[in-house]
């Protein structure tokens, strides 16, 4: 299990105005949730990756900022770390194309019923 590390703690109070997020242990990082969706993810090296889809890829594109393997998930930019004005819009971005993802895990379920 992995240790809540001082970079997933600073993490977290910068995230504080999107509302209570959950940091859950996995594969030796953690997992970010906010409202029992995952939106971020912190590896094992302190790294910091945002849920990227059709809709806010392009930004992190833009930024040169690289995926975490063939997962969705896109590295934020070291300025997003310096507090929330910075980390706003990407974190933002990140809840919305999680929950867009939800949003269609959930339609897929209804249609194999």
């Amino acid at each position: 299990m992995a240790k809540q590390s001082e970079f997933v703690s600073r993490v977290l109070e910068i995230l504080t105005p999107l509302g209570e997020i959950r940091a859950k242990p996995m594969f030796g990082g953690h997992g970010l949730f906010l409202d029992g969706t995952m939106f971020a993810l912190i590896t094992r090296a302190d790294e910091l990756y945002l849920k990227a889809d059709d809709e806010n890829r392009p930004a992190f594109e833009d930024r040169d900022l690289q995926g975490y393997g063939k997962m969705p998930y896109r590295g934020a930019p070291p300025e997003s770390l310096t507090g929330w004005q910075e980390m706003q819009p990407w974190a933002e971005g990140a809840v919305a194309a999680a929950g867009r993802a939800q949003a269609a895990k959930g339609a897929k379920k209804k249609r194999k019923k």
